[in-house]
């Protein structure tokens, strides 16, 4: 299925806010992913990835329609090497290999476009799906923190995976 990456736009709102309030999605997602996702959830989020230049956090554009997002986030202080690379995508597309080949294409534009050596992931423990994805894309497992999130109610492990600019295989242009 073809899929691009693009900046966010305010004509995106509506689809975000469908595509998003999912608790299938959300459950895999820090708190500050909502649900219910709500039309001021959707605005202030819109607002929040279309401020950055260049830009770090994008759509994953199906068919026309915003359907997922993915995003690089540079850390501060002595971690300014680093980015932190987290992604969703509407159920609908799960499955398909959408996620894997647009985490490809976003490591390519986080070592293009930023000062960093590592991109990192930090997936729930149970959520099999991401971690499949992530070592598909090239990311190694670096740690297992046991029972250190807490969402919903329970205590979840946090893994990290990461790749490294000496490692990416890949050289794809957004």
């Amino acid at each position: 299925m073809n899929f691009s990456l693009r900046p966010w736009h305010t004509n995106d709102l509506e689809s975000l806010v469908t595509h998003a309030n999912n608790k299938e999605i959300a459950k895999f997602m820090t708190d500050k992913f909502p649900h219910p996702y709500t039309k001021d959830k959707g605005e202030a989020f819109i607002e929040f990835a279309t401020k950055e230049t260049p830009n770090n956090i994008l759509a994953i554009e199906i068919n026309g329609k915003a359907c997922g997002g993915i995003g690089i986030h540079p850390q501060q202080d002595i971690h300014c090497k680093n980015a932190e690379l987290g992604y969703w995508l509407a159920e609908p597309f799960w499955g398909k290999g959408i996620v894997t080949k647009a985490i490809i294409e976003m490591v390519d534009y986080g070592f293009i476009n930023f000062d960093i050596n590592r991109i990192f992931a930090r997936p729930f423990g149970s959520n099999l799906a991401s971690q499949k994805v992530l070592e598909k894309s090239g990311f190694i497992l670096e740690a297992r923190f046991e029972k250190t999130l807490f969402k919903n109610g329970e205590y979840l492990d946090e893994l990290v995976y990461a790749i490294r600019r000496e490692n990416n295989k890949q050289k794809i242009k957004i």
